[in-house]
């Protein structure tokens, strides 16, 4: 799907595509709690190794699509330590020269109506953006905004803050984490290899973790912040996992290659990479290939959201950026220091 074609069905389908995790469920006591004040080391950017194994992919008890739960073989691969952080994308762009998709017009001919019939707004260069309502709502419309000039340089949009180095990169398309992908020397990891490092040993469980950013309060509109963040954190904010990886759950969703179908495959369980581009099917987006995004984000709740776990997955518009998805790497040979 394109971004023009996100554009004429309505910020709507960007949120249920990203972001849909559960009916959300509105309490009525929002009573305030301190935040906790985080530090956030500066940690390292050199990939993990990790072997191969067999692990128990997928959760029975949250959500259909995760399941079933299936023995699952890997190969060993080396993974980055954090998401890719717009200091790291800040180094390609320079190297490169390259523009991502949310920086570059829309083309009214993808529109496939009357130039005139479409809203001067929608072929501006811009991204979705997470705006929280001043009021309880189960409308994914009082969320997401489409902000003409919001990118990953601009996260929030012309008039927000910029960039912060050490932040994941957020508002990307697949094809721009591809191309970061290639000039980095590595890949985007199958789902089964990001669950694999995310579970590090562990079945995944349906507990909103204390060691991830994520949302404490009534989503939408009141978070606590206990975990010491509102929005997106800096990566090494929280304790890594036993594999020695940062957020593999929480602070913003990360993009996997597989196009994305309901449930697992039981039998299809060594070194799995989902479903062909022609089996694949959304159906909170259908007629349109997604790709399997995991984890979860700050966005996720236990009144809302319960994907702040390893096995949580959901389909992703590939045409699309938004503000609270970012990717990570793999590579198949030790990247070169």
């Amino acid at each position: 799907m394109t971004r023009s074609t996100f554009l004429l069905l309505g910020v709507s389908a960007l949120a249920a595509t990203v972001v849909a995790c559960g009916d959300a469920k509105m309490p009525g006591d929002t009573q305030a709690t301190t935040a906790t004040p985080r530090t956030c080391p500066a940690i390292a950017d050199t990939p993990v190794q990790l072997a191969g194994g067999t692990f128990e992919m997928g959760e029975d008890d949250v959500y259909a699509e995760e399941g079933p739960v299936r023995k699952t073989t890997v190969a060993g691969f080396w993974i980055d330590p954090h998401e890719v952080t717009n200091r790291q994308f800040a180094a390609f762009v320079k190297a490169t020269g390259y523009v991502t998709v949310a920086e570059k017009p829309v083309d009214p001919k993808q529109f496939q109506v009357p130039v005139e019939q479409i809203p001067a707004d929608m072929l501006k260069a811009g991204s979705a953006v997470f705006t929280p309502p001043d009021f309880p709502s189960n409308n994914y419309a009082d969320w997401w905004k489409y902000v003409p000039g919001a990118n990953w340089k601009k996260p929030y949009g012309p008039t927000g803050a910029d960039q912060v180095a050490n932040e994941p990169v957020v508002h990307l398309a697949w094809d721009d984490m591809v191309a970061y992908a290639k000039w980095a020397g590595g890949r985007i990891p199958t789902e089964a290899e990001w669950e694999y490092a995310a579970s590090a040993g562990q079945r995944s469980k349906n507990v909103q973790p204390e060691e991830a950013n994520s949302w404490q309060g009534a989503f939408p509109n009141y978070n606590a912040e206990s975990d010491g963040f509102k929005g997106v954190s800096p990566v090494g904010c929280y304790q890594p996992n036993a594999n020695g990886l940062y957020d593999m759950v929480g602070n913003v969703w990360e993009v996997t290659s597989d196009f994305f179908k309901p449930g697992h495959n039981p039998y299809d369980k060594d070194n799995p990479k989902g479903p062909s581009e022609n089996h694949a099917y959304d159906p909170l987006n259908p007629g349109m290939p997604s790709r399997t995004v995991k984890g979860g984000s700050y966005l996720c709740a236990p009144n809302y959201c319960q994907r702040y776990r390893p096995a949580s997955r959901q389909g992703r518009d590939p045409g699309l950026g938004t503000s609270n998805v970012g990717f990570r790497l793999v590579y198949d040979q030790a990247p070169k220091a």
